[in-house]
């Protein structure tokens, strides 16, 4: 069951949740799969909200994914978001389409707009039926329940295994007018990019049109919810959703380079990066935050596949669970990658330790401190490859028996 795990050991706490003017939220009981805890979230919008979505590239998604793709080609706002936990609602046919075309509905009746406005989403189980009745029954409790402070319900709601809930939040200035960024997810296994079963959702009271969000959110991705790994795998459910409510008094934006948006555009992508980070923080049995470097290769492309081949190596991972800074591992990941690399002129480092310079032992090494610094929680691995400028980072965690345990026991 969700959040019947340790707490992560890397978990931060919740900030001071904002109202964000626009949005009302609610989390209730559906008891869809777990008892006892709130398992469906309602987001309700003010009318001229819009959207913007980037989803998941697996090829087998959920049922969700496709309607609320579908419905950001074909409206212009959105009235209201309905997540579930406990049943991802992926890979049931016929069955899972006909549960989200029946919430949908159901909602938009009750909320009195059209269907198009109504965005979904859902976490947990792959290839269970989702019992959707029992969300049409749980609606109206949650639409009485909506309010301005709602945040926590909501997040409370969207959580399955993940230890602790995550939420950030900004204030930034558009001119001379203070507006508000607010951001919930959830994740915990199964997060590698493309988008990284992780769900983020961000409200904003800023007036800007859906082309311009959609471009904010697009651009923020790729630093961010596409650069964070656990294990490698690609949800079927992965969703990160940003709306604006148009709340908020400042000049007009039209375009999304206008210099009026410079300090809100780096608030909201610098909460984006927040929110990943907390997903990685909450990786299934977790005990160490690693941040890979990768520079001096041939591109930018380049040095993120490298990244994502030191991220992703179980070696490396085990290595760092234990604490111990075996180097050579690091290397193998650099080789294995299929990018351009030169043994003779690559060098590593673990933390600001330079273990190996120029393809050889660095021989300045202090293994007494590099052994005390292998012993906390956030770790830095850098792969100077030298042979040209490309750069990128990445952010996993270690690999421990924690999430052999998790997994091994996920559907019973």
């Amino acid at each position: 069951m969700a959040t019947s795990h340790p707490r992560s050991p890397l978990a931060r706490s919740l900030p001071n949740l904002m109202q964000v003017a626009g949005v009302r939220l609610s989390g209730v009981a559906a008891h869809i799969r777990y008892e006892g805890r709130k398992d469906l979230a309602l987001f309700e919008f003010a009318p001229g909200t819009t959207a913007a979505g980037v989803f998941t590239k697996n090829t087998c998604p959920g049922a969700p994914i496709p309607w609320c793709r579908q419905a950001l080609a074909n409206t212009t706002e959105a009235r209201a978001l309905l997540v579930n936990s406990g049943n991802a609602n992926v890979f049931t046919g016929r069955a899972g389409d006909e549960a989200v075309v029946a919430c949908a509905t159901e909602l938009a009746d009750q909320l009195e707009c059209p269907v198009e406005d109504i965005f979904l989403g859902s976490t947990g189980v792959v290839g269970e039926i989702l019992p959707y009745q029992r969300i049409l029954k749980a609606l109206p409790e949650a639409i009485e329940a909506l309010s301005e402070d709602g945040w926590e319900d909501a997040l409370t709601a969207i959580m399955t295994t993940d230890t602790f809930p995550k939420a950030a939040c900004r204030e930034v200035s558009i001119g001379e007018t203070t507006v508000k960024i607010q951001g919930i997810a959830k994740g915990s296994g199964m997060i590698a990019p493309d988008m990284a079963t992780m769900l983020a959702y961000i409200a904003t009271d800023a007036k800007l049109p859906q082309p311009v969000l959609q471009s904010l959110l697009q651009e923020g991705v790729g630093p961010s919810f596409n650069a964070i790994t656990v294990d490698s795998d690609t949800s079927t459910s992965d969703m990160v959703m940003a709306f604006a409510t148009g709340q908020a008094d400042h000049a007009e934006i039209t375009e999304a380079d206008d210099n009026a948006l410079d300090d809100f555009r780096d608030a909201f992508h610098d909460l984006m990066k927040e929110l990943a980070q907390l997903v990685i923080r909450d990786g299934e049995g977790a005990t160490k935050l690693i941040q890979v470097e990768v520079q001096g290769a041939e591109s930018n492309e380049s040095a993120r596949n490298v990244a994502f081949s030191i991220a992703n190596s179980p070696l490396v991972k085990t290595a760092i669970a234990g604490e111990d800074a075996n180097w050579g591992r690091i290397v193998m990941a650099v080789g294995k990658s299929g990018e351009p690399a030169d043994r003779d002129k690559l060098s590593i480092a673990v933390g600001d330790y330079w273990v190996a310079r120029n393809g050889a032992v660095a021989e300045e090494c202090d293994e007494e401190a590099l052994s005390r610094y292998m012993r906390e929680q956030e770790i830095t691995l850098t792969a100077d490859l030298g042979i040209g400028k490309g750069r990128s980072h990445v952010w996993t965690c270690d690999l421990t028996h924690g999430y052999i345990d998790i997994n091994g026991s996920y559907r019973s």
